[in-house]
């Protein structure tokens, strides 16, 4: 498993903040019809909910390509930050430990992958769900507040697939 860097973090809240501000649909219109507005959000959190349990995964192809997207992320936030800033590299940003997936939880996971890849390829919120992913994954194993969602979503999926594999 790799860990988030503060990079990786910085490159997380780039994300959310990029999809927020280009989100927001002005205080008056946000006002008159909140639903649909707050509405627009949905396929980014549902996507980062998703990334953040990619990065929980332990091993396999999605365990791995989590991996890389978090190491690409640590690297290009850190790279920012030394040659941006002029910050350290390297730093760790993580959690002091993280709840792992179970089999079948696991196993939920692989069945949310291929709903989202077919929610990529269909939808017209391809990019949101794209955004969503990367964010979920660079701010899931994460110290800090997005992090302690990690815990909650991998309960939530081992409850999940344990009742759905245990009711088969």
């Amino acid at each position: 498993m790799t860990y988030v860097t503060i990079g990786g973090v910085t490159v997380g809240i780039c994300i959310l903040i990029y999809h927020l501000v280009s989100w927001w649909p002005g205080l008056k219109t946000l006002r008159k019809d909140p639903l649909r507005q707050l509405g627009r959000l949905l396929p980014f959190l549902i996507a980062w909910a998703y990334g953040v349990l990619a990065s929980l995964t332990v091993g396999g192809a999605i365990g791995w390509i989590a991996d890389g997207v978090l190491w690409i992320s640590n690297w290009l936030g850190d790279a920012a930050l030394v040659w941006g800033v002029g910050g350290t590299a390297g730093q760790s940003a993580s959690g002091t430990g993280y709840l792992p997936l179970t089999q079948t939880g696991g196993a939920v996971v692989l069945i949310l992958t291929v709903a989202l890849i077919a929610a990529v390829k269909k939808s017209r919120y391809g990019s949101d769900i794209k955004l969503g992913a990367w964010c979920g994954i660079c701010l899931g194993t994460s110290a800090g507040v997005a992090g302690f969602a990690a815990v909650p979503l991998a309960i939530a999926v081992n409850w999940l697939g344990e009742h759905v594999y245990g009711a088969l």
